[in-house]
């Protein structure tokens, strides 16, 4: 299944099915509600009625597309997590981890698929790393590598933009560069896990006004999907709509300082799960009277 959150104009929240061009509204299904992280959880027991479902269709280039999850517990990073990516970083002089670095993009940076990219007028190094984004199922705690596909609800594109100089700042974490607010566009939906059958086989490609910029493919990771989930729940554990956004492979702006700019187009699609495509505006710094 495909399920989307989108409204039609109105400024009313829907949860829809995906169903090629069109999107089928839920919200005569009882129990489906509002939430994609609320329901989550229900999606098994919901399954077919939500197949069935004969709400009204509209066509998706006629209603708005809203992040899948606007309201996860965690989400979650990965960095230096491709081969290639990381032989460019080595070859520009960036200490390569020796184990699963992560870090956290404060949920306030959710973005929709469709939604502008604001530069910060405090930056001129804003950046761009499609990913693949995981949704977590259900509570997942000491889960194996083995065992974690049964603890994931499914995926979606994500676009880890990143703010260089901000990361570059003397500071303990990578939070405050990755968490501008709108940089973190996902979408455009959110597919369930049975839909992909193999996940670390999945294309993805990253354009900057029809320029590609990144072109790799998920088997390239370092620390596959499974390892991060088994990693991860050693320390915390992750719940239902948390979102993990996998890494990134080369092609990234920071090497050649070929920065995002007011006007670029961004278009981050992954094969399988559809495509994102985000405008970057421009943020005039207000100052205070």
């Amino acid at each position: 299944m495909k399920l989307a959150r989108f409204h039609t104009g109105d400024g009313l929240i829907r949860i829809g099915l995906v169903d090629g061009a069109e999107v089928v509204d839920l919200s005569g299904v009882e129990g489906v509600g509002t939430s994609l992280k609320a329901l989550i959880p229900e999606l098994d027991a919901l399954r077919d009625s939500i197949l069935v479902a004969s709400g009204p269709r509209h066509p998706l280039r006629g209603v708005t597309l809203l992040a899948p999850i606007d309201d996860p517990q965690k989400f979650l990073g990965i960095g230096m997590n491709y081969a290639a990516h990381a032989e460019e970083a080595r070859a520009a002089g960036i200490p390569i981890p020796t184990s699963q670095m992560w870090f956290n993009k404060q949920v306030s940076c959710i973005n929709d698929p469709f939604g502008d990219i604001v530069r910060p007028a405090v930056s001129e190094q804003l950046d761009y790393e499609i990913e693949l984004g995981v949704v977590i199922g259900k509570a997942a705690r000491n889960v194996t590598a083995e065992d974690a596909r049964e603890y994931i609800a499914g995926y979606l594109v994500a676009n880890d933009v990143s703010v260089r100089d901000w990361l570059a700042k003397l500071s303990p974490t990578f939070t405050l560069g990755k968490s501008f607010d709108t940089h973190g566009p996902i979408g455009p939906w959110l597919t369930t896990v049975d839909e992909i059958v193999d996940p670390l086989k999945l294309q993805m490609t990253l354009s900057v006004n029809g320029e590609v910029r990144q072109n790799a493919d998920t088997s390239d990771m370092i620390y596959d999907i499974y390892m991060q989930i088994a990693y991860l729940s050693q320390v915390m554990t992750l719940m239902p709509g948390d979102i993990l956004a996998t890494g990134t492979p080369s092609g990234i702006g920071a090497p050649t300082q070929n920065w995002l700019v007011p006007g670029d187009v961004v278009r981050a699609e992954i094969q399988g799960l559809g495509m994102i495509e985000n405008t970057v505006v421009a943020n005039e710094l207000v100052e205070d009277d």
